[in-house]
């Protein structure tokens, strides 16, 4: 198994590669406005750390947000491109379940990350393996309960949230090692639980089709 993962769902523009048995290389950039220009030469830069050719890789996985449409659009669209040039399968995996593998907490946790218009994206986790609430987006005053919260969100809003929640030794970001890690894990499972790799949408784009010119009356 050689799993090539990837998450443009954040700032964080991150890529790793991993065996069965570890994370081989991982690069990330934080950028939140190259998305596409980073995303496949960090992928190159993997696969060069790691000595290892595109046509090696066995699966992709990629972060699934939720996120900003744009970022989003860039690594779920590459992850399906590579999946069909390759002839291998490409998965989804909920972006907010990346940061929660990567958090080191063994006790009940929120992950929260940043959606922008002052609202963040959070889900609850018993265990970084194991989600059960979310993903949804609301203001960081309306996160649920006092449990501690990992994530860039939590470290934004972190009076909103209280000082004293939020972990500050957890990553920021989603980092692809972890991804990639949660990847293996699930495929060597006896009962592998991954989704195809389409986007987590919690609410409509920024962008929206113009309405039509109002007519004007002399």
């Amino acid at each position: 198994m050689l799993v090539l993962a990837f998450d443009t769902a954040t700032p964080a523009v991150t890529a790793a590669l991993a065996d069965s048995e570890r994370v081989l290389a991982e690069s990330t950039v934080v950028d939140a406005r190259r998305h596409g220009e980073l995303l496949v030469p960090t992928i190159e830069t993997v696969l060069g750390e790691a000595g290892v050719a595109l046509s090696d890789v066995t699966a992709i996985a990629v972060g699934a947000g939720p996120g900003p449409y744009t970022g989003l659009r860039v690594g779920l669209m590459t992850a399906q491109a590579l999946s069909a040039a390759l002839g291998i399968p490409a998965y989804g995996i909920c972006t907010l379940d990346a940061v929660a593998y990567g958090s080191g907490l063994s006790t009940p946790f929120l992950v929260a990350t940043d959606a922008r218009r002052k609202e963040v994206f959070w889900a609850r986790y018993t265990d970084p393996r194991t989600r059960v609430d979310g993903p949804a987006v609301d203001l960081p005053r309306d996160l649920p309960g006092d449990l501690p919260v990992v994530g860039a969100g939590a470290a934004l809003y972190r009076e909103v949230i209280g000082a004293e929640r939020v972990v500050d030794t957890a990553p920021l970001y989603p980092f692809a090692g972890a991804l990639a890690a949660l990847a293996v894990e699930r495929l060597g499972g006896p009962a592998p639980a991954l989704d195809p790799p389409t986007p987590i949408y919690l609410r409509r784009p920024d962008a929206s089709i113009p309405a039509p010119p109002k007519k004007v009356t002399v």
